[in-house]
């Protein structure tokens, strides 16, 4: 028998109360924490393969196994796809790229990338945020993406953003965000069923009949 995933449940019944306060504060506050070695390394790795692959590039954050990244990769054939994770374990459990391959997997912590490419003005094409942790308590919206130091090395980075979830109110705190950070056009929509799924995530999710939610935005300022 398939297993079933459990739906979000939070004590959040609404947007935020913080969130304006909290991205404001963010965006007036450059956020330059030292990284780890770990972290640097895996910029080193990203930096090659950039110099290696002379194409645009496409981040899949928080990309866990590494088969969106890899389904990306075919989705995007001219780019170079990275997929960056903290995990090892997770990343060793998905496809490995060769020689021929058009994306790399990273393990890091996204938001140091997304830090270390802002300082080096690199933008991206695309920049698809997969099924991130919602961290769902109220007392966690620091943890969320739009509620992290973090938030504006992303959209520093520019590109195409693609967020899915299976939390709408994630999706319209992350669309309220942007707004208050100037990008106010940003499209939400709940997904059909007959859209693809772009992760393993997103498969067990919709197998398990959870409503699937999409927001796509234009980074530029």
């Amino acid at each position: 028998m398939q297993a079933t995933s459990r739906r979000v449940s939070s004590n959040q019944a609404g947007l935020h109360p913080r969130l304006a306060e909290l991205v404001r504060k963010h965006l007036a506050h450059a956020y330059r924490p030292p990284v780890s070695p770990h972290n640097l390394d895996a910029y080193a790795r990203l930096r090659r393969g950039m110099h290696a692959q002379q194409r645009p590039l496409v981040l899949d954050s928080f990309c866990g196994t590494g088969h969106s990244t890899e389904t990306l990769a075919r989705r995007h054939p001219g780019h170079f796809v990275v997929g960056v994770d903290k995990s090892s374990h997770r990343l060793a459990r998905g496809p490995q790229p060769d020689a021929r391959s058009n994306y790399l997997l990273l393990r890091a912590d996204c938001e140091a990338i997304w830090q270390l490419l802002a300082a080096d003005a690199q933008t991206l094409d695309h920049h698809y945020l997969l099924y991130p942790n919602p961290w769902p308590k109220s007392a966690h919206l620091k943890r969320r993406v739009h509620g992290h130091p973090a938030f504006a090395a992303l959209l520093a980075l520019g590109g195409a953003l693609e967020l899915r979830s299976n939390w709408q109110l994630y999706v319209e705190e992350f669309r309220a965000a942007l707004a208050l950070a100037g990008r106010p056009a940003a499209r939400v929509q709940q997904l059909p069923p007959e859209v693809v799924p772009l992760s393993r995530f997103e498969q067990k999710y919709r197998d398990s009949g959870h409503p699937l939610w999409c927001l796509q935005a234009s980074l530029a300022p």
